[in-house]
């Protein structure tokens, strides 16, 4: 049996690409590793596959497995809700607390401490020590009102 080179050049880049997944994961090689695999199939099961059919098969196949692992395999990951939604958003973690001004709100502006942060509050005016609660979150300053 000879050794043709588009079998051999089409199990290399599927070969190929399935490495370049591995070293760089991000899912966008293996898919077209997928198609390279395909084709390799196509010309070792059909010999004479023009070289451009090949190019072609290898480019449509690779367009159809990407959409539909975006579709159907990525998508699914989005649907998922976490447990912890304010996980990395750490202001919004403070809504519903009570906490006591380390800063009167003096036209509007004051300071908390939570933990070992000092807030930026916004309310209305509050001596210090005032127990306030907070409601909202604007950017990095924590909406408050009177606990």
């Amino acid at each position: 049996m000879d050794l043709r080179w588009d079998v051999v050049a089409w199990a290399a880049v599927a070969l190929l690409l399935f490495a370049a997944e591995a070293l760089a994961p991000g899912a966008f090689m293996l898919w077209m590793g997928f198609a390279a695999t395909a084709v390799f199939l196509g010309v070792l099961l059909v010999p004479g596959i023009p070289v451009l059919a090949q190019i072609a098969a290898f480019v449509v196949l690779s367009f159809v497995s990407i959409q539909v692992y975006r579709k159907f395999v990525r998508g699914r990951g989005h649907e998922r809700q976490s447990d912890r939604p304010t996980l990395n958003q750490r202001a919004l973690q403070h809504v519903g607390r009570t906490v006591v001004l380390e800063r009167a709100i003096v036209s509007g502006v004051g300071r908390v401490k939570i933990g070992d942060a000092f807030w930026d509050v916004a309310g209305p005016e509050l001596p210090v020590g005032a127990p306030v609660k907070v409601v909202a979150v604007d950017g990095m300053t924590l909406r408050v009102e009177p606990a």
